[in-house]
């Protein structure tokens, strides 16, 4: 028996059910994540790019964009190793599968669906820190310029930083402060 029948036979159920669905890594060609996406959705594939927004500095001007979370790689899901995967390595977009000696090697389960479940309302990753206030807490910065002011939490600039509403001088100010410089007014 050859070793691609012995692994087709090891790999399909005894029970005559089909092979439960799987997640694998594909590696795409630099910047070409949407490419091979668009690519491997038209040909039928279930496709997951997870995507996070990153701040970027251009021209003193700073935005959010939307960026891939592991750059050059997506996940592609096949019922087996067997399944389509030289289709998926011949894809526009695609410069090949990670593999082992035997073929494509599946993500460990739960993986995939852990980052789908970390994804907010706009199908964007949430990395970093959670913020630990609420809007309108009470909160005291305890070190910088306004160490010892207690002010109201507005919210998160980025991942460090937040802003503080602060009564100063008989009106209120935002003030930009790092997280780690606050904590929970008592």
């Amino acid at each position: 028996m050859t070793e691609r029948a012995s692994r087709k036979s090891s790999a399909e159920p005894a029970t005559g059910d089909v092979a439960p669905i799987r997640w694998y890594v594909a590696k795409t060609h630099p910047n070409g994540e949407q490419k091979a996406l668009f690519h491997l959705q038209r040909q039928g594939f279930d496709v997951y790019l997870p995507r996070y927004l990153r701040r970027v500095s251009h021209a003193r001007r700073i935005s959010w964009q939307p960026r891939p979370l592991f750059p050059t790689y997506l996940f592609v899901t096949m019922s087996g190793p067997d399944q389509r995967w030289r289709a998926i390595k011949s894809t526009v977009g695609v410069a090949h599968l990670i593999c082992d000696e035997r073929g494509p090697l599946p993500v460990l389960a739960g993986i995939v669906e852990a980052l789908k479940n970390e994804e907010d309302d706009r199908g964007l990753v949430m990395t970093g820190r959670k913020v630990p206030f609420e809007k309108g807490a009470e909160v005291q910065i305890m070190s910088g310029a306004f160490a010892d002011h207690i002010g109201r939490f507005e919210g998160a600039t980025d991942d460090e930083r937040v802003v503080i509403l602060l009564d100063l001088m008989g009106r209120q100010v935002k003030a930009r402060v790092n997280l780690d410089a606050i904590s929970a007014h008592a």
